[in-house]
């Protein structure tokens, strides 16, 4: 098949995307040799710059997620995994700068984040991607019964 050989997955500590984090190691599990990137990107203009002390806070939030998704990713037998933290805008840094950095082939993140307020009135971070990514989105969601 060959055809999803890098998949890039968002991650903010929703739910939605855990699940797409879940979802991405089974889409990575189909290719041998896939590689899996997990990526995480803090929004820098909703953190005041003067405010070092929650800044470090949140960026340390992150990387533990990250490095726990990471040791599940390879207790799942993935053996290709890399994480990436930076910092921006989420709407542009995924779909534009992480995914060509990294070649992606998917990108897959969650219908809705942790800020899924902000969509009322800027549209989520989700639908921008699907709007400007130049590969393949999956968008996943919470199962509603």
């Amino acid at each position: 098949m060959n055809e999803y050989m890098d998949i890039l997955v968002a991650v903010d500590g929703s739910i939605e995307a855990k699940l797409a984090f879940y979802k991405s190691i089974d889409i990575v599990k189909l290719e041998e040799n896939a590689r899996l990137h997990i990526v995480s990107v803090i929004d820098m203009f909703s953190i005041d710059e003067d405010d070092t002390s929650y800044r470090e806070r949140e960026e340390q939030h992150i990387r533990d997620l990250l490095n726990s998704y990471k040791t599940i990713a390879k207790e799942e037998g993935i053996d290709h995994v890399e994480t990436y933290i930076t910092h921006g805008d989420p709407k542009v840094n995924i779909s534009k700068d992480l995914a060509q950095a990294v070649e992606a082939d998917l990108i897959v993140c969650g219908a809705q984040g942790v800020k899924n307020a902000e969509h009322f009135f800027l549209g989520s971070v989700s639908e921008a991607i699907v709007l400007t990514a130049s590969c393949d989105v999956l968008v996943v969601r919470r199962s509603v019964k």
